[in-house]
């Protein structure tokens, strides 16, 4: 079991913000899209990137000294010290001003928005919400909030999440999402989380039945599939993780409602791992 989280010591970091630069290149802009299933083409200066690239920009880089055992970086800094060692986005919203292109600086600013705990089925669990904004030189592309949850190790595997009857999609794919995939993303956004590419860690420490997709490849799936759907970037993209998606099949899906897409990443059961509406 682990340290019971001090909520009055971690809203201290509520406020606290952070600035970092990073540069769209052209092999970013190829690599994202060979991973997101687009066609990859000779991207150039000026041609747009996947809509979230913003997620490969700016990593935290720690050195080795400064990595925990989860893969991440140790606790603390910008972010407040959860003494929870599991972490994963919960979800979050995204808004689109702008397309990132090929030789865009961009800058992110983050702030720390706000610290809770709540109580769930598995023990306590800690959510940061923070937001960020990333400008280039012609204003502001991208604002987002991002919430990430912390919870503790439980013995066992996590209990899979309950659900009704698979819903019916009036659009959908499907893909394969296999270790080298994970791996990609992971390089891309420079995520040393071994949940996503170490099976003997992910299964034997964290007690999952197998290697973890990430929260934002799902999410950028989603978005990519909602502009293709509508041929144009949503304004306004909110999302929420339901359940963990392992390696195997899944699907991304859409339906048509007013206003925008409802949208969701599903496992190989049909069951949906993660939620987003999308509104233009």
């Amino acid at each position: 079991m682990s340290e019971k989280p001090d909520l009055d010591h971690l809203r201290q970091w509520i406020g606290r913000t952070t600035e970092a630069s990073d540069l769209v290149t052209a092999r970013l802009v190829a690599e994202l899209r060979a991973t997101l299933f687009l066609p990859i083409g000779e991207p150039k200066r000026g041609d747009a990137a996947p809509f979230a690239t913003h997620w490969c920009l700016t990593p935290a880089i720690a050195p080795a000294s400064e990595i925990g055992p989860d893969g991440h970086p140790k606790r603390g800094g910008f972010l407040p010290p959860v003494p929870l060692p599991r972490r994963m986005w919960a979800g979050g919203e995204v808004e689109f001003f702008d397309t990132l292109r090929v030789g865009d600086e961009v800058t992110r600013t983050s702030r720390i928005k706000d610290v809770n705990l709540k109580s769930g089925s598995t023990g306590q669990l800690c959510f940061v919400a923070v937001d960020h904004e990333y400008a280039t030189s012609r204003g502001t592309a991208i604002r987002e909030r991002h919430d990430i949850v912390y919870r503790d190790i439980t013995t066992g595997s996590p209990a899979p999440a309950k659900s009704a009857a698979p819903p019916a999609a009036q659009h959908r794919e499907t893909h394969l999402a296999d270790p080298v995939l994970l791996f990609r993303y992971s390089a891309l956004t420079f995520n040393g989380h071994r949940i996503h590419y170490d099976r003997d860690y992910v299964t034997k420490v964290e007690g999952y039945p197998g290697l973890i997709f990430h929260g934002p490849l799902q999410a950028s799936l989603l978005i990519e599939f909602a502009a293709k759907l509508r041929g144009r970037v949503p304004k306004k993209f909110v999302y929420r993780g339901l359940q963990p998606l392992f390696e195997g099949e899944f699907s991304v899906n859409a339906n048509d409602v007013d206003g925008g897409l409802e949208t969701w990443t599903a496992n190989t059961q049909g069951a949906p791992t993660m939620k987003g509406t999308a509104t233009w």
